[in-house]
């Protein structure tokens, strides 16, 4: 192995990765790319919100900035546009006890959930203001 480089390595362990593990597992960041359906007002918010907690990580921000993370429009491909039905998305992210932080308002967010809190659950006042930011609705059981 003296003949390879440190780059070179870690590119034969990326392909043999790739051949062994699942896709949504061992992801390239190369190719990375969402599929997005806007057919509505509401398809559009919930892509702006899914956007804007991507962006919190700042590796993924970087790599859409630098084009390497994208999106493109669910049933399409070139020359052809078909209306494709979108995912299944949860309409509520429900947490029954724990704090609620700022990481769960943002997966919550990127689903285009509502989040549902249980009796024992609390919410932080960093995931309150982030949830306010994001649009996030949030339901305290009582």
């Amino acid at each position: 192995m003296s003949g390879l480089s440190a780059e070179e390595l870690r590119a034969a362990v990326r392909a043999v990765l790739r051949e062994v593990l699942p896709a949504d597992v061992v992801a390239d960041p190369g190719t990375r790319s969402h599929d997005v359906t806007i057919a509505s007002d509401a398809d559009l918010t919930a892509f702006v919100r899914r956007v804007a907690a991507l962006c919190e990580d700042d590796r993924v921000r970087a790599a859409m900035q630098a084009g390497e993370h994208g999106f493109r429009l669910a049933g399409t491909s070139p020359g052809l546009v078909t209306v494709a039905a979108q995912p299944p998305r949860p309409a509520e992210l429900r947490v029954e006890r724990g704090a609620v932080t700022e990481r769960t308002v943002i997966k919550a967010a990127a689903e285009g959930a509502r989040l549902v809190l249980g009796r024992g659950a609390v919410l932080t006042p960093l995931a309150r203001d982030k949830a306010r930011s994001l649009g996030v609705e949030i339901e305290k059981e009582r």
